[in-house]
């Protein structure tokens, strides 16, 4: 029996998704969580064969619930779930430790097969994916300036551009105002911008952000 934690802040998405994975006959859901910060010692109890995470949720997020529970536990396996699954999210997520990545635009039984993959300890890319990855960075060779930026930057970045301040972020990754100001410091000179208007336009254009 695979033992799963669900942890997505919409609870009709969680709801879906349980009905789904407990469908079969070898998964069963043992816990769920609407954020990072709830998720990250709910795993440490539980202790499940595998956590899908929602990467975009307020507070901590799942990027850094991520981080956190595979410091505590190297051995856990990870399903990244995320709406946007252009190269770049999909790259700093298994950089980060996840051991699969699924998007939320993927058939519903996919679910059920990147689940019994990463229980069974074996990375799951869906074949799209792992095309887009390959399309983006043929020769590991970064295309964007933005695949410059370490993991934290990036998630950092990420927050800048949809609009939150410093002091905001600060809060939402328990980082200092100032920790946060150095971050921000470095991302603008790695990507020659000079105010968060043109980050978000870098994030669209890059995907990483509707417009």
């Amino acid at each position: 029996m695979i033992r799963v934690l669900l942890v997505d802040d919409h609870a009709v998405v969680r709801t879906g998704f349980r009905l789904l994975l407990q469908s079969g006959a070898d998964m069963n859901v043992v816990g769920e969580a609407q954020s990072g910060e709830i998720a990250y010692p709910l795993y440490l109890e539980l202790k499940p064969d595998v956590c899908v995470m929602d990467l975009a949720m307020p507070g901590m997020g799942g990027m850094e619930a991520l981080r956190r529970i595979l410091a505590r536990d190297p051995a856990a396996r990870v399903l990244a779930l995320s709406a946007h699954d252009d190269a770049t999210h999909v790259r700093h997520a298994l950089q980060e430790g996840a051991l699969g990545f699924l998007s939320k635009r993927s058939a519903p039984e996919a679910l059920l097969e990147a689940v019994a993959t990463v229980a069974a300890g074996r990375r799951y890319l869906d074949s799209a994916i792992a095309q887009r990855l390959a399309a983006a960075d043929p020769r590991g060779e970064a295309k964007s300036p933005v695949q410059r930026l370490t993991e934290r930057e990036f998630e950092v970045f990420v927050r800048l551009a949809h609009g939150a301040t410093v002091q905001r972020i600060a809060q939402e990754l328990k980082l200092s105002a100032s920790t946060v100001g150095t971050h921000l410091y470095n991302i603008k000179h790695k990507l020659g911008a000079v105010t968060q208007s043109d980050l978000t336009l870098i994030a669209m254009r890059d995907g990483l952000i509707e417009a």
